[in-house]
């Protein structure tokens, strides 16, 4: 999918928040498409390439989904098989959305490499794996690359990987990310999205994973040309990434303030919009008679006024008006002619 009218691009990120469903998946594709997101995007992943077997649960995840079982046995349990995502690139076709997944592992980059995505997104906590960067790199494809728990030398160190692998810079997008779930307002850092915009990249974005809509749609009036957000079929549902996700409902309603928000920028000329024009007259002054003004008489301070409406001499010519005769009768309130 393409974005020829430099729309915002917003990607409704079902991650793994189908649970390992299948129909689950599926509905999600729906639910994102109804919304009017632009892309829906799922995780990709071979969970015993990507967790080893003493990796331990972040703690938003132990909070999430219990301490009793290891984040790689978390993981196996939510992760679609790797031949699911054909089936859902398919169905994303039939939808009319763009279909991403984010591949968390060298074999995963391989199956996704055969379904003509149109970006690949990288997450926060791949920024520095070498041999997964080159891999993406080296296709000289379109990348949308998250900066989560970064500092901006790890992201120019990524950019260039991806540059020397063989991605054009201008082919290169990032995110600011803050990778909590659900963050903190105050950890959010929006301003940090513009340190982001380095010399020849495509442009920048947000991934947000605050609650509500809020930041993301302050994201898109600071210039944001990508949003990613976490949905959900049902906050409720176990698992580690559904309680700092949107419904979709709430999904519907960020799509929307977003659509708002760019109508709403515009193009930055100061100029007189068609909407307002006819209140003008309405809103805007005139010179006119303070009283009843004989012919002949000098226009001066005390018979000569400003009001409604500005059909009449701009006030601005005040200073030309005052000084000059009345060259007609003017009753009280008429607009002054010279």
């Amino acid at each position: 999918m393409s974005n020829p009218d430099k729309k915002v691009i917003i990607i409704a990120e079902a991650g793994v928040n189908h649970n390992a469903s299948m129909e689950r998946a599926r509905e999600m594709v729906k639910e994102a498409a109804r919304a009017g997101a632009d892309y829906v995007k799922f995780q990709t992943a071979v969970p015993e390439l990507v967790i080893s077997t003493i990796a331990p649960k972040a703690e938003y995840q132990k909070e999430t989904t219990g301490n009793e079982e290891s984040q790689l046995e978390m993981c196996r349990a939510i992760h679609l098989p790797l031949s699911a995502y054909a089936e859902l690139a398919e169905l994303c076709r039939a939808e009319g959305i763009g279909f991403m997944s984010t591949p968390f592992d060298l074999v995963s980059i391989d199956t996704l490499a055969a379904l003509d995505m149109d970006y690949w997104k990288i997450p926060s906590g791949e920024i520095t794996n070498l041999p997964y960067l080159r891999k993406i790199g080296s296709r000289g494809e379109k990348v949308i690359l998250s900066t989560g728990m970064s500092t901006l030398g790890e992201v120019n160190d990524a950019v260039d990987v991806l540059e020397k692998a063989g991605t054009p810079r201008g082919n290169i997008y990032l995110l600011h990310c803050t990778t909590q779930y659900p963050t903190p307002m105050d950890a959010v850092n929006l301003r940090a999205m513009d340190a982001l915009r380095l010399p020849g990249i495509g442009g920048v974005g947000y991934s947000d994973h605050t609650l509500g809509i809020e930041v993301p749609v302050a994201a898109v009036a600071r210039g944001a040309m990508i949003i990613e957000k976490h949905f959900t079929l049902d906050k409720s549902l176990p698992g580690p990434d559904h309680r700092a996700s949107l419904d979709p409902n709430e999904l519907k309603a960020m799509v929307d303030a977003v659509r708002n928000i760019e109508k709403a920028l515009g193009d930055g000329e100061k100029r007189v919009a068609e909407a307002e024009r006819p209140n003008i007259e309405v809103a805007r002054k005139s010179i006119v008679a303070a009283r009843d003004i004989k012919a002949g008489e000098i226009f001066t301070e005390e018979n000569i006024t400003v009001k409604r409406p500005g059909n009449g001499l701009n006030p601005m010519t005040w200073d030309s008006v005052i000084g000059k005769r009345a060259s007609r009768d003017f009753a009280y309130d008429s607009l002054i002619e010279l």
